[in-house]
This record gives structure tokens, sequence and C-alpha cells, in this order.
């Protein structure tokens, strides 16, 4: 597959091709607002595909599903053409049927462009029209309100894209750049954006996808990216403030022995960050303890597995980024023809599959940080790392935070995608659940960022306990970052905004990028 990759340093837009797009596309206009524009050859692909539905729409032709009939259980109803703008308006105001809280902007935008990326490649039958007026609503930050329920997973995500296209049809609910709500006829006018009357199979086309899965699925995997490798930050952090070995890292107790490619790569990045610490030299002139608890000692196994399941999940997104997902979908000698792509069940899949490895690394994290709150455990800290105990309590609250976090992330690792209700009239009898795991992934994501940025706190104030010995340089400059807007130890205070801020310094990348300073990229 190839694509531009993402929004160029000069502003210039990202060109949607019959080629497809790249993760990064998606990342850079669901996240940033890059502009998208249609290449001149995908239009003309488009309009060439049109004209075999044209054909087809023609009185006296035979029904075609999507083309001339009802949809779902009623396929086989013929519908005569006067009647057909009617057939594809009912359908999408039918369908969007969404209820329950707001989805989140960023994705409601990949839900758009990877359904306008379905329409560019020539496989649905819509018009030119369909598609650059899809774009256009991307370009002028017009967000449709799609709602957190109405998805199944399976003939596409039905409600969430419907809420999408009704807006084309100058119609629903939509919110401005500024996240305001106005009226739908008002937004479009202001942008100089017509409203579309859809033609034989468009409604259908434009709602008969994976696309919400997908474009969280995609966002899900930066995230996870990032944080597998501020786990492996913090867990340097926790060896240090717990005066752990660093000898279980060494390069020659993984790939020789256990070639897991992420077990070794999370072994080598700890063993950077805690290079050159004087804690550990202490430690090891010390010799007093053989050998860490396992959430120090298998942190490599267990974020290693993690990173190897991303990368299967990167495996599968790639694959669906490649596909062109449409129930009828139009081949290269122009037949029509029904098929079951819109199944969600390859990304519900990995969806659940991230989710149950978001909550394991979560779960060693707390684990970590418990420790270093333990008198009997913490080999000569404070009880709860508390200025004066008794007086002060120190992070007894926030570990039991983590605890909360981690608890819920455990009952989001149990999977959407084993659950089936049947559909439409048992027409649609077996379904993914797909955008209901992506849904519990997102908070299970979050969750996941939180519960290590209060193991970033716990550790740099235990590494603090630990002066006039200095932890590695790689740590010490994520112990600065953090100190730029959270003190130090001392007695206690308001503990919330300085859990806001370590979280917000992992979500803005200050604390990793502050360490690949002295590291280089971690892997």
């Amino acid at each position: 597959m190839t694509s531009t990759t993402a929004r160029t340093a000069d502003g210039s837009a990202i060109t949607l091709s019959t080629s497809g797009l790249s993760a990064a596309d998606v990342l850079a206009v669901a996240r940033r607002g890059a502009p998208v524009q249609l290449d001149a050859a995908a239009r003309e692909e488009v309009v060439r595909v049109r004209a075999h539905i044209d054909a087809l729409a023609a009185p006296g032709h035979a029904p075609v599903y999507g083309v001339s009939t009802g949809f779902g259980a009623l396929a086989d109803t013929a519908i005569a053409p006067s009647m057909r703008h009617a057939l594809q308006r009912s359908l999408i105001r039918s369908h969007a049927a969404g209820a329950g809280p707001e989805v989140e902007t960023e994705v409601v935008r990949a839900l758009m462009l990877l359904r306008a990326r379905t329409l560019a490649s020539g496989r649905t039958g819509v018009r030119p029209v369909v598609v650059e007026t899809m774009l256009a609503l991307l370009n002028a930050q017009i967000t449709p309100i799609v709602h957190e329920y109405g998805s199944l997973g399976c003939s596409g995500d039905l409600a969430p894209l419907s809420h999408c296209a009704i807006v084309l049809m100058g119609e629903g609910r939509a919110r401005d750049h500024d996240g305001t709500e106005r009226p739908v006829p008002e937004l479009l006018a202001e942008a100089g954006i017509e409203p579309v009357l859809l033609e034989e199979k468009e409604g259908l086309a434009l709602i008969n996808g994976t696309d919400g899965m997908l474009g969280m699925l995609l966002m899900a995997i930066a995230d996870l990216d990032e944080l597998v490798r501020t786990a492996d930050l913090t867990t340097a952090l926790t060896v240090q403030g717990l005066r752990g070995r660093d000898t279980v890292f060494r390069p020659e107790l993984h790939a020789p022995l256990r070639p897991h490619p992420g077990q070794e790569a999370s072994a080598a990045n700890i063993l950077a960050l805690l290079e050159g610490s004087p804690i550990i030299a202490d430690v090891a002139a010390e010799g007093s303890r053989v050998q860490d608890a396992y959430s120090l000692r298998c942190a490599p196994q267990v974020a290693g597995g993690v990173r190897d399941t991303i990368e299967h999940a990167r495996t599968v997104a790639e694959r669906e980024l490649a596909s062109a997902i449409d129930n009828p979908v139009v081949l290269e000698d122009g037949t029509v023809t029904s098929n079951g792509n819109f199944h969600g069940a390859p990304v519900a899949y990995v969806l659940d599959f991230l989710a149950v490895v978001s909550a394991d690394l979560a779960s060693i994290a707390e684990r970590r940080t418990d420790r270093m709150l333990d008198r009997s455990r913490s080999h000569g800290l404070p009880p709860f790392l508390a200025d004066d105990p008794g007086v002060d309590s120190g992070f007894m609250i926030a570990q039991y935070t983590q605890a909360a976090m981690v608890s819920e992330m455990k009952r989001l690792a149990v999977p959407a995608s084993v659950d089936s209700i049947p559909s439409s009239a048992m027409q649609e009898d077996h379904v993914s659940m797909g955008w209901h795991a992506a849904r519990k992934l997102r908070t299970s994501v979050e969750n996941l960022r939180r519960v290590l940025a209060i193991e970033l706190l716990t550790a740099s104030r235990a590494i603090d306990l630990r002066a006039p010995l200095e932890p590695s340089a790689a740590s010490a400059a994520a112990v600065e970052v953090l100190r730029r807007t959270v003190q130090g130890p001392g007695p206690d205070r308001f503990l919330a905004p300085d859990i806001a801020e370590a979280e917000a310094r992992l979500l803005d990348g200050a604390v990793l990028a502050a360490v690949e300073e002295v590291t280089g990229t971690l892997r």
C-alpha cells in the first residue's frame, strides 16, 4: 500500500488516492486537523466505476441489492426508480439512531476520513461529489455528533457512520471548529458546502464499513507505542527507587535464551535507562540481595509481550487500511456483488487483545508502586514516602487510585468480540461487537497513562529520598521534567493536581523526549 505520509511541514494537504492511507495520515487528520484532498486519478476512477452503478439502476434492469432494493432483511424488496432518492434518504435517517454520550472529535474525524478512503477506492460506486463533500466537512472542521451506542461492529459501524452521512445531506447535528453545536444548514452554508442528494447505492456505501473501530485501533496503537516505552522508563525509575539490581536486564539473558523481540527491546531500554546509575552501583557494591521481586525482575517479559501484541495489532490494522469495505462491492470487471467483508471480527479481536495487555501492563506498574510505599519491602524508604509518617499519609491514596483504575481495566479486558446479539430479523445473526471493543480499549489506554503517571510520581519521590545517591542521567532527566511543575518530597499537599501534571507530561511527550535526549531513541 502506498500513500503520502503525515501532513507536510508547509501545511500542504494529504492526498487521498486509490492506494489508500497510512496510519500517520489518519493520525494527522484525526488529531492534528491536517487538510485532505482527492487525487485526480482517484476521482477519475470513481467516475468510471459510477457508470456501472448507473447502468444497473436503469429502468428494466433486474433488481440489484443496494442499488434498486431495500436493505438488510428487506433485501428482496424491489424499489421503483422514482422512490430511490427517498430510499437512500430514509436509510440514513433511520440508521442515524445512536444514543448515549458523544464520542470524541478525533474518533469522528478518523471515522469520516476512513470512510472517504473507501469511497475513493473505486469499489463502492458513489459519485465524486460524495467523497468531496466528506472531505470538505473535514477541512472545514465540521464534526458530526456521533453517539456511544449504535454499532454492533457488523454491516459496518452503521449508526456512527449514519450520523456522519446525515450531515452530508444537510440534516442531523454537528459542531463547528470551536466545538459549538450549530444548525447543520448554517454550518454547511458558512463553509460553502452544498448538501448532497444521494443517488442509488450511495447511502449504503456511506455507512457499510469498519471505519470507527479501525480509527480507534490506529489511535490506540499510536498511544500504546509511547506508553510501553514509558513503562520501561517508570520501571527503571522504580528499580532505582527500590535499590534493585540491573543484572537481569543484560542482553545475554534475553534474545539468546528467549527470543521474543519485544522482551529483548524492553530489557535493552531498561538497561540503557539505568546506565551509569550511582544508586545501582551502590547496590552492586553492597551485594546484600540475590533477586528482586517479579514486578521488577520480570518487567521485560511483560512489557515485551505487550510490544509483540501491539505488532500483531499493527499488522491487522495495516491490512484493514489496505481494504475496501462495502456491501455490495464493485469488482474490477464492474460486477456488483454481495460479500461479508464488513464483518469486524479481525479488528475486534486485536482491540480486545490490546485491552488485555494494557490491563496487565498497568497491573505490574501498580505492584511496583505499592512496593515503594510499604516500608517492609522498600529497603529503607519511609512508610508511604511520607514526610512525617503518621501526621502525613504520603502517597497512600495515590496507590488506591492506581488500584481502582487497574481494577476497572481488568473488567474492560473481558472480550467484547465473544458476544453476539442477532439483529435485522435474524438476517444479521452474528456480529463482532468491534465498536464496543474499541470504546473500552480507549478507556483502558487512558487509565494506563494515569497508572504510569502515578508510578512516575512515586518513583521520582523515592529516588529523591535516596539522596545523596543519584539516579542515572536518563532518570534524572525524567525527574527534572516532573519537578518543573511538581514539588519534591515534603509535607502532604493537594495530590490530585500533581497526578494530573504527571499525566499531562506523559501525554505531551515531554518526559520521554527528555529521556531520549540522553539515551537516544528507545525501542
